[in-house]
């Protein structure tokens, strides 16, 4: 592991520290790219204008003219965190926004990850008209459902895709799309999630009802309740923060450390064993988001919508309590797979040898739902793009083989399977996805052939520097901030993808050392004259008298004391 210390730009460090910022902070924002104090304010009115999303005026048209006629609306969602929570904000944003109207018909339809597969489907789209629906909205999905939107019009649906995934070379025709990276989109927050997307279209859709007069500036429903939804599905689908989803992600945090949240999210803080008060986006991230997304992966992600949408708190919490179990299924699940794919992948070259620049692992055994949290956790190991597979569940496609990928900084993973489809037309039955983050359809008997041309890409846009783990860093660590009240400030603040969480970095001396819970390393250690704690998870080897480390701060609480402990990343060694 190569650790490299982030670069801080004076002028802007000294910028926000005169505009009242603490040293510290104004130090890492500085090297995260901020240069003015106006870039951190997280009000409302600093969000980008719903106007400058290409589609929103138009789906919001569309929307109050069916809601005034009190036309049956459904949301078609995506079986992960971002779609279910677009999916809630979806429905208790348009019944919100309808009360005036006396509309309340509006439902929701989620396709099964076995048995229907991602996005709007002809099958789906009949589903949502034998349901009585006439308008159908897709959250999270629908950019890529050219056949799917064309069965829905055909049927006589009207039809609003709002997505946030990248085109791919056909548009769906004849429907309403709202989607930042559809050409001609002028909005700038190109990593907004689906969840923001649905939550824009409300706003756009709240300014077109008070222009028809159904209600003033004063007296307008109040959506900016729907932001802690907004801010999990944010931080848990793993998009950028840029500025405005910072301002979207900040804004829901305020209001759950409030107390101002839906009872389903409620219960899934404390069936996370996480506190209200002093939520952060990595409790989105790592607590609420695995539960939500579990549903999705092993049973039905009904059970996680009907969570964020009850507002009864007993049903909140059977429901919650439901969604943990699932998870520690999941759980149980997932390490038995990636114990079994580190052995297939470690096997695929010899110790002391550097992985193949992409790897690719199937075994018949491999559970569908859990292929992409396998990847990630073999991409992060290794350093390698990642594509896991497993058999399709689905009837009638037992031939067919599904994937999931997970890629590093420097190779695009949507890109390369486009590039891999072009050159290989046929291998990809169905593919799409992120730079980061991807999927794929392919037959059984054209694995090989996926797995050589995925190996080729990635000999052609990865060099040895590209390969070479790296773990950017924040320098040393004052003394004087190694207090549990800037551990809270830090702590306080919005990180995540593209905005990472403080990790500092520097040559300290290794006091004692032992092994906890018979796979992690609890440490001693001597940082700058001082005795400080320090647990690195998941690491059994010792570790020399004297080593760089990268590490993060943690709040230790033992016997009523407060004590700053290091969370050890990486070991420049």
């Amino acid at each position: 592991m190569k650790i490299i210390t982030r670069d801080v730009p004076p002028r802007a460090a000294w910028a926000l520290e005169q505009a009242g910022l603490h040293p510290l902070l104004a130090r890492l924002f500085a090297a995260r790219g901020v240069t003015t104090s106006d870039e951190l304010d997280d009000g409302l009115a600093r969000l980008l204008p719903p106007d400058t999303l290409l589609g929103a005026r138009e789906a919001a048209r569309q929307l109050a003219d069916a809601m005034a006629a009190k036309r049956r609306l459904c949301i078609v969602a995506d079986y992960d965190c971002d779609g279910a929570t677009a999916c809630a904000v979806g429905v208790r944003g348009l019944r919100l926004l309808g009360a005036p109207l006396g509309f309340d018909s509006v439902h929701y339809l989620v396709p099964d990850r076995v048995v229907d597969g991602y996005g709007l489907t002809p099958a789906i789209a009949r589903r949502v008209k034998d349901s009585g629906a006439e308008l159908l909205i897709t959250v999270d999905n629908g950019i890529a459902s050219v056949d799917g939107v064309r069965v829905a019009r055909e049927l006589g649906l009207q039809v609003i895709v709002t997505d946030h995934h990248l085109p791919g070379p056909q548009l769906p025709a004849d429907c309403v799309i709202v989607n930042p990276n559809q050409p001609g989109c002028a909005f700038d927050s190109k990593s907004i999630a689906g969840v923001g997307v649905m939550f824009y279209v409300l706003l756009a859709l709240r300014a077109e009802l008070r222009e028809r007069g159904v209600f003033d500036a004063k007296n307008q429903p109040r959506i900016d309740a729907l932001l802690p939804l907004v801010a999990l599905g944010t931080v848990a689908d793993v998009v950028k923060l840029d500025g405005n989803n910072r301002r979207l992600v900040g804004q829901g945090l305020k209001r759950v450390r409030a107390g101002a949240l839906p009872a389903g999210m409620d219960a899934l803080f404390a069936a996370a064993g996480r506190r209200l008060d002093t939520a952060s986006s990595f409790d989105f991230g790592f607590a609420l988001g695995p539960r939500l997304n579990a549903a999705g992966r092993l049973s039905d992600m009904t059970l996680g919508i009907e969570c964020l949408l009850t507002d009864d708190k007993a049903r909140a919490e059977e429901l919650a309590r439901t969604l943990d179990g699932i998870n520690r299924e999941r759980k149980a699940i997932e390490g038995e797979m990636r114990e079994q794919a580190l052995e297939m992948a470690e096997a695929l070259f010899d110790e002391g040898e550097e992985p193949p620049p992409a790897l690719v692992l199937f075994d018949p055994d491999f559970h569908e739902g859990v292929v992409g949290i396998v990847a990630s956790r073999l991409k992060d190991k290794l350093h390698r793009p990642t594509f896991v597979f497993a058999a399709s569940a689905a009837p009638g496609k037992e031939h067919e083989l599904k994937g999931s990928g997970r890629s590093i900084p420097g190779f695009h993973l949507r890109d390369a399977l486009d590039l891999v489809a072009k050159r290989h037309p046929g291998v990809l039955l169905r593919f799409g996805g992120h730079a980061m983050a991807a999927g794929c359809t392919v037959a059984e008997e054209h694995l090989d052939v996926f797995e050589q041309a995925l190996q080729q890409v990635a000999h052609e846009w990865l060099d040895a520097a590209t390969l070479q783990r790296r773990l950017e860093a924040d320098g040393a660590l004052d003394r004087q901030y190694r207090r549990p009240d800037l551990v809270e400030v830090l702590q306080g603040q919005v990180w995540g993808q593209g905005f990472a969480p403080p990790v500092f970095c520097e040559e300290l001396r290794v006091v004692s050392q032992r092994i906890v819970g018979e796979k992690h390393l609890a440490l001693k250690l001597q940082h700058q004259g001082d005795a400080v704690d320090g647990i690195w998870f998941g690491r059994t080897e010792p570790l020399p008298e004297r080593v760089k480390l990268a590490f993060r701060l943690e709040l230790d609480d033992w016997q009523g004391q407060r004590r700053v402990r290091f969370l050890v990343e990486a070991a420049d060694i």
